[in-house]
């Protein structure tokens, strides 16, 4: 795909992005704009979460920004994190919870080790197992690393 049809590409996926009343449009969207990989739908993709209200869509922009793999979009990523960890286990949310883990794993920036290590105990094995899986994948000596502070 040569630049040009990438930008009206890109242009596209914003308009529906923002736009569109389907929340089908706007899922297909993001997962777009992931797919093209380009950092400078990141800034885009935050504005969309902030108005966003559909949890599907919310979850695409977050698979789209792990696909991206901008790091600016990992403190982002986290916030959702954090507001699903505030709730009983019971209420979190599994779906978002597995795509945020496998986001912040794609993107590997280090910031997220902090925020991860609480899933390292949840009472859900599947979560824990992603989360390891994400630690080694972000920091392969984090075991060496936690033992020696």
């Amino acid at each position: 795909m040569d630049q040009k049809t990438r930008n009206e590409a890109f242009n596209r996926y914003i308009k529906n992005l923002f736009e569109s009343s389907s929340w089908k449009d706007r899922g297909t969207a993001a997962q777009n704009l992931g797919k093209l990989k380009e950092g400078r739908a990141t800034n885009m993709l935050y504005r969309a979460l902030k108005s966003e209200k559909d949890t599907v869509v919310i979850n695409r922009i977050i698979e789209a920004m792990g696909e991206i793999k901008d790091p600016k979009a990992t403190m982002i990523i986290i916030d959702f994190l954090k507001q699903e960890v505030e709730k009983s286990e019971d209420d979190q949310n599994k779906t978002r919870l597995f795509i945020i883990i496998e986001s912040l794993m794609k993107i590997g920036d280090k910031r997220a080790l902090k925020y991860l290590g609480i899933l390292l105990d949840s009472c859900h094995s599947d979560i824990r197992k992603l989360t390891e899986e994400a630690f080694e994948c972000i920091d392969p000596k984090w075991k060496l690393n936690i033992k020696s502070i």
